[in-house]
């Protein structure tokens, strides 16, 4: 097992992460509703490109294009039985550009929601979860991940199974859930519920936080939370290019690069160690985060009215914590049923 993350962990203040996969493979031809992981045999340039843009613009960590490669997910295209061959190929594609950078970069093994909801709400077993991440977890390591990097999870349950799996497999992991719902995630996870979750695993991430969700300012607001709870594992931020739009049948982010340099710095002060973008994060605004993470000073933590003015309004009243705390099961219950 690869220890790579580990030891950059060691030695540097901050990493910084990859950006969008699906905007950037958009922008190359991918049609919605294909398999993004059925490009990495079709197209494996275009893969090898979407890599070399986190690389070539200061990423030391780039995630490999296997968000959506489990068998649950894949049999929707008929692929289902191909799941831990195109995770292996998505890693193998990473580890080529990795070792020709010329200095180290963490290859992550990219795993996403099943896409099923798991008992005792839905039907997924956690055996069955289990299972499922696991075979994915296998095609990445055999790939030659050096980390394995669990994404935009709602429900703590398949946070569980999947931190199984990853034991199973023998991998390093991170791990980080999606706060898109007034401050908690869709399952109505918060902030401080998931520092609990981490810390309770008997497989816990090197790790973890937060990515997606409705905006940078938002995402911010939810590391506070995760610094507040006082833990020393290193927190993860990978918030959207700002907000999405749709702008002439297309769904475009409004985020400029000179924005996302200040989230890169903001999201450095408040907490985060590990620093990347997710949907909406180009080339550019990657060039404009390091830039400004190697030359903006370390500052105090921000307050939310910091962040509001210099990345953008929050989406809501509150994190889902504290005094609003009773009214959220309301606005998740909406949210479920839209």
């Amino acid at each position: 097992m690869s220890n790579a993350l580990s030891k950059m962990l060691e030695t540097r203040d901050w990493i910084m992460a990859d950006g969008a996969t699906g905007t950037n493979l958009f922008n190359m031809g991918l049609e919605s509703g294909d398999a993004p992981e059925l490009w990495n045999e079709k197209h494996p340039d275009r893969i090898k490109k979407l890599y070399s843009f986190a690389v070539d613009n200061g990423s030391d960590l780039f995630l490999t294009n296997s968000f959506g490669g489990n068998s649950a997910r894949l049999k929707l295209h008929d692929a289902g039985h191909r799941a831990r061959e195109l995770s292996r190929i998505a890693a193998e594609l990473g580890r080529e550009v990795a070792d020709a950078a010329g200095r180290p970069v963490i290859v992550a093994g990219s795993v996403g929601p099943t896409g099923e909801i798991m008992e005792p709400v839905g039907a997924l077993s956690h055996a069955a979860a289990v299972e499922i991440f696991h075979e994915q977890a296998e095609g990445l390591k055999e790939g030659g991940a050096d980390v394995l990097w669990l994404e935009t999870i709602s429900a703590p349950e398949e946070y569980r199974a999947a931190a199984e799996a990853f034991a199973l497999a023998d991998m390093p992991w991170c791990g980080t859930m999606s706060f898109d719902t007034a401050g908690r995630t869709m399952m109505g996870v918060t902030s401080q519920d998931m520092v609990q979750l981490v810390e309770s695993l008997p497989n816990p991430p090197l790790a973890y936080g937060a990515n997606c969700g409705t905006g940078a300012s938002d995402l911010l607001r939810t590391v506070l939370g995760f610094a507040a709870q006082g833990n020393e594992r290193p927190i993860i931020a990978k918030g959207n290019a700002g907000i999405p739009k749709y702008v002439d049948g297309h769904i475009c982010y409004d985020g400029t690069p000179e924005l996302m340099g200040e989230y890169a710095v903001m999201a450095r002060d408040c907490g985060a160690t590990i620093i990347g973008g997710c949907c909406g994060t180009m080339p550019e605004h990657l060039a404009s985060m390091k830039e400004a993470l190697e030359t903006r000073p370390r500052g105090p933590r921000p307050t939310l009215e910091q962040i509001a003015d210099t990345l953008g309004p929050f989406s809501s009243a509150g994190d889902g914590t504290g005094e609003d705390a009773a009214a959220a099961p309301a606005r998740r219950g909406r949210r479920r049923r839209g």
